[in-house]
């Protein structure tokens, strides 16, 4: 599926699916921690808006992308550009980071949709077609509304639209190893997963020795390190495969501590 179209809409129903979780909220709740060492809600809508920001950013003024992303181009100086910017949102009032929120959402999320399908997007290290942005957005509502919901103790509601994300995970399964220094083994994967409706869904070689089988929600899970592996039903077949499961991150720059085994329940 490389549908612009589709994706955005995909993107636009997640991004509403987080606002939902988030809509009623008491200040207290606010100020919840978050699995994430250091994040409370806040900061968790904060980074969401300050990424749509950018993205929007990207799409619709690349010059001022540009410079505004000049000195952030490696993972690390990323993180600390997000980190910083996150001290514009995190002091708001509750209804003040939400509006805001939704604001930079809507807009980021129009631009996208603006670009030619077949145009590239300025990104932080390469351009990107716009379908391959969105779903890097996907990306970025799954990981920090999980988190959010794991503060909250819910269940967010998952449906097949987790596809792109998995399609996006098949795309840059080789960022774990360039967050730890690792060489790029020279090998094809195949995954073969379920998605959340029990449909099949699948890509890479057919004849690839290296896969991973399971549910595509668990590869999510997985990839953008919310869960442990322990905790997931994926299997690898193949050396490489297997070592992939405990390396996966399905984001550029620093891996962080991801989640214990056994720290949410299955």
């Amino acid at each position: 599926m490389t549908d612009l179209r589709t994706v955005i809409a995909a993107l636009t129903a997640e991004a509403a699916e987080v606002d939902s979780i988030v809509a009623d909220l008491s200040t207290e709740q606010w100020r919840l921690d978050t699995p994430a060492p250091g994040w409370k809600i806040t900061h968790q809508i904060g980074h969401l808006a300050f990424i749509f920001r950018i993205a929007g950013m990207a799409a619709a003024d690349p010059a001022g992308f540009g410079e505004l992303t000049s000195g952030v181009k490696d993972g690390k100086a990323f993180d600390a550009a997000v980190n910083g910017a996150l001290a514009e949102f995190v002091n708001d009032p509750p209804e003040a980071l939400l509006s805001r929120w939704r604001a930079e959402r809507d807009a980021g999320i129009k631009a996208l949709a603006a670009v030619p399908a077949d145009a590239l997007v300025p990104w932080l290290v390469n351009p990107l077609p716009p379908f391959v942005l969105a779903c890097a957005g996907m990306m970025e509502l799954f990981a920090h509304g999980q988190d959010i919901a794991d503060a909250l103790d819910l269940q967010p509601v998952r449906t097949d639209r987790i596809v792109f994300l998995a399609g996006f995970i098949a795309r840059t399964w080789n960022f774990g190893y360039q967050a730890r220094n690792l060489p790029t083994p020279d090998v094809e994967f195949r995954f073969e997963l379920t998605t959340p409706s029990g449909q099949p869904w699948a890509t890479g070689p057919e004849d690839a020795t290296q896969r991973i089988t399971g549910p595509v929600l668990d590869l999510c899970l997985l990839a953008t390190r919310r869960r442990h592996r322990d905790d997931l039903a994926l299997t690898a077949t193949g050396d490489v495969a297997e070592q992939w499961l405990d390396i996966a991150q399905a984001y550029r720059g620093p891996a962080g501590p991801g989640r214990r085994p056994g720290q949410f329940r299955r």
